[in-house]
């Protein structure tokens, strides 16, 4: 494998921000240092850029198998390293639905097939599958996926002795998407008995409410507590669902963890007029209030991780009636960016970005040697100009289903190179799509 020294960049890890430069070899980062020589190494010249441990978005859909004219695991790799994110982790809720293990290993093998970034995917959880949940192996899977809310897919547990079942069974990390299935029906028939079929876009914060997602999410909580699972909590949408996180600090041995997503920051009710059903997604976007607790939870660490839930539907799909509109949206290609955003804004630091979409998934999840810019580590590396304008529009987005909820933004940094497990996937703007990623393994007991 060819060898690379970066030379003069500016590293951001850890909490510091220092000039070095990056060996790597083997695809793993074998030394970091001022003014490194090698006689082998292909040089590349970073200077004025800077350099992040690469993005480990934990909560992806892309849609194979099953959903060809939504997305492929290659097409939304690909677009995930154009964007800084070197390692992935994706849903079990394709068609047909990863419930067992030979489904589950079926969604590997494509991937060393066609994934240019790192990636693992969760095991998913029915109502009667339970035997072959605890057939999955901690130390190359990711985790156990729980759908307590109806979501994209029929994959409902609803059952509360199934969850019981599996909260106490299960003994490596699960995660849930929480949402009282009972409250949204609820809501929903009130929304159909006012509006009929042209309930408006902006009653979906309404219907997917807050109340509904704290019911769901405090019942998991007490059901980890109760047998002390390894939970971690998917996408937290709401104020109220904060005052349950704990900003106990971050370690591997943290037994509940947490998620915030980049359109939960970004976006609020007031979009819904503008976008309407291109940011319908579950949970959904709330109240301006709301996105103020959560970047308040992020920054005081209630919220472990920053991720996306990149969920594509084509644009038809999404210009369907409400009852009809999708839920999801696509964002692995701009989350990375969208952050930088924030940071020119003095919202959050760059070195807090880097803790939340790279330190924290690793921790969380127990990577094996991924999620730091360390000599040892595999060398996962998104490197940036932060000083570079462009403006996100149709022609320079990669997701199959050609459409961004952000079109028109203007980014203030750009993803410059992507190096992934020690190869270059993005160089100087360019996929490099022979490029592929590996599979994760986990440091579990």
């Amino acid at each position: 494998m060819q060898s690379y020294l970066l030379k003069g960049g500016l590293i951001v890890n850890e909490g510091e921000i220092f000039h070095a430069d990056i060996l790597i070899e083997d695809s793993f980062i074998s030394k970091i240092d001022k003014n490194i020589s090698h006689p082998n190494a292909k040089e590349i010249n970073v200077e004025g850029l800077t350099i992040l441990p690469g993005v480990i978005d934990d909560q992806v859909h892309f849609r194979e198998p099953g959903f060809p004219n939504k997305a492929n695991i290659g097409s939304e790799a690909s677009a995930a390293v154009a964007g800084g994110v070197t390692t992935f982790m994706e849903m079990p809720n394709t068609n047909p639905p990863a419930l067992t293990q030979e489904l589950l290993q079926q969604k590997y093998d494509i991937a060393a097939q066609s994934a240019m970034a790192n990636y693992s995917f969760f095991m998913g959880t029915s109502n009667d599958n339970i035997e072959e949940v605890l057939k999955t192996n901690p130390k190359n899977v990711c985790g156990v996926k729980i759908f307590m809310g109806s979501s994209t897919g029929n994959m409902l547990v609803d059952n509360e002795a199934t969850l019981k079942n599996i909260f106490s069974k299960v003994d490596m990390l699960i995660t849930a998407h929480c949402e009282d299935e009972q409250t949204v029906r609820n809501n929903l028939a009130s929304a159909l008995e006012q509006y009929g079929d042209n309930i408006p876009a902006n009653q979906h914060p309404i219907i997917r409410s807050d109340i509904g997602c704290y019911k769901s999410t405090n019942m998991a909580f007490q059901l980890a507590k109760e047998y002390n699972t390894r939970f971690h909590v998917l996408h937290i949408s709401t104020a109220i669902e904060t005052a349950l996180m704990s900003n106990e600090k971050l370690t591997k041995d943290k037994r509940i963890t947490s998620e915030v997503c980049v359109h939960h920051l970004h976006f609020s009710e007031k979009d819904y007029a503008r976008l309407g059903h291109l940011i319908k997604c579950n949970p959904a976007i709330k109240f301006e209030s709301d996105r103020e607790a959560l970047w308040t939870a992020l920054l005081d660490d209630r919220l472990d991780i920053i991720a996306t839930d990149h969920a594509p539907h084509t644009w038809n799909e999404k210009q369907q009636i409400y009852t009809k509109a999708p839920s999801g949206l696509p964002l692995v290609q701009h989350s990375l960016v969208m952050m930088l955003n924030y940071v020119k804004l003095g919202k959050i630091t760059i070195e807090k970005v880097v803790e939340k979409m790279c330190h924290a998934p690793a921790i969380c999840f127990n990577i094996e040697k991924r999620g730091f810019i360390r000599e040892g580590y595999k060398a996962d590396l998104a490197i940036v100009d932060l000083n570079n304008e462009w403006k996100i529009q149709k022609d320079n987005i990669l997701y199959k289903c050609g459409w961004s909820p952000l079109e028109g933004e203007t980014m203030h940094s750009k993803v410059i190179h992507t190096f992934v497990s020690g190869q270059p996937a993005l160089l100087n703007g360019q996929l490099q799509t022979s490029v592929r990623g590996e599979r994760l393994t986990f440091e579990r007991n």
